[in-house]
């Protein structure tokens, strides 16, 4: 049976999911009713659970801002998740990366036994400019990274953040691109609880050595015979 007073209140909290993606996206209320084709005063209202959006426009919205249908299921918003970008002190992030960098270019350099005026030299820039990016006292552009790494034998991959909170980010996109590039049925069958154990199964198979494998291919066949 129909509740009015539960639907108010799923509206007001519908109403408080919206606002606060939009406003931890960083989007304007005109931007996100452009978005899904409605006028900024029908917005406002979906915002303040006076009034609800539909199905289809709750999906253009997710789609629009680029996050999962399901978080308008729930009820945690965005601003207290953990994972939240917008708790990341980015600029400290950078300050400490800038160190780690200049950490591996001096590793680098040593390892190819290459001095650092040689290396200043290569970038056209001064010896104590230099040492200070190798201290990560100073940034180093990253056209000046891609020109230095393959004098020091080094990709500018191996650079990059790897366990870190850009790193783990990065990973989960390759993650989920793959994930996406998979056939649909096979999607649809990682995707079901269910079949949970086959998949571990595989990847157990996967880590074992090939004589293994072929122990356990005898074994098999011994049983089916």
């Amino acid at each position: 049976m129909h509740n009015p007073i539960r639907t108010k209140i799923r509206a007001k909290k519908l109403g408080v999911l919206i606002r606060d993606a939009r406003h931890t996206l960083g989007k304007s209320l005109d931007e996100c009713s452009q978005a899904i084709g409605v006028k900024p005063d029908d917005f406002q209202e979906y915002e303040l659970g006076t009034k609800s959006p539909s199905l289809p426009e709750i999906e253009g919205l997710a789609l629009y801002l680029q996050m999962p249908v399901d978080h308008f299921w729930g009820e945690k918003i965005i601003s207290e998740s953990e994972a939240s970008v917008a708790k990341l002190d980015i600029e400290h992030l950078i300050g400490l990366r800038q160190r780690m960098i200049g950490t591996l270019l001096r590793k680098a350099r040593t390892e190819a036994n290459i001095s650092l005026r040689e290396v200043a030299e290569a970038l056209n820039i001064k010896e104590d400019q230099m040492e200070g990016i190798e201290k990560g006292e100073l940034p180093i552009s990253l056209p000046e990274l891609e020109a230095l790494s393959p004098m020091l034998n080094r990709s500018i991959q191996d650079f990059q953040d790897q366990h870190g909170p850009v790193g783990v980010w990065a990973e989960q996109q390759r993650a989920v691109k793959v994930f996406l590039d998979l056939p649909s049925e096979i999607q649809s069958f990682v995707s079901k609880p269910i079949n949970q154990p086959y998949i571990e199964l595989a990847q157990r198979l996967s880590e074992m050595s090939v004589d293994k494998l072929r122990a356990v291919g005898e074994g098999i066949l011994e049983i089916t015979l």
